[in-house]
């Protein structure tokens, strides 16, 4: 049996994970994808141009093939996962990858890496895409 540690080891293992960067916010090819609960958000913020979807319907709203997914992308792609500090966005790229977002990654620190990096935020409380 494995411990979280072990499954998060191996979800990293074949992610191409990306530092907090304002490069992010002008790549056109870039779906920065905020998983966060709501009152993370209200609390703490979002990043600019960041989509919010909720981890539960997560799969669903970015299968490139699928009858559920949201506009503005594609197979190609390259959606970086947001959560708090990093840790449950690594699982939830693993499984878009399963779902046919072969560059889905996540942000190393989460949200909380961004903002301490100083890199630009706003206000939060954006609904998510249900």
């Amino acid at each position: 049996m494995s411990t979280i540690d072990d499954i998060l080891a191996g979800a990293r293992a074949g992610l191409q994970r990306v530092d907090p960067s304002p490069a992010l916010l002008d790549d056109p090819e870039t779906l920065i994808v905020d998983i966060r609960p709501a009152h993370n958000r209200a609390a703490e913020g979002e990043i600019p141009g960041s989509v919010v979807i909720e981890r539960i319907v997560l799969e669903w709203r970015l299968d490139p093939t699928g009858d559920h997914r949201i506009d503005g992308f594609d197979a190609d792609t390259r959606a970086v996962v947001v959560c708090n500090e990093g840790y449950s966005s690594s699982l939830a790229a693993r499984d878009l990858q399963a779902v046919g977002l072969a560059r889905a990654t996540d942000l190393v620190g989460g949200f909380r890496g961004w903002k301490a990096a100083g890199l630009p935020t706003r206000q939060g409380g954006t609904p998510p895409i249900t």
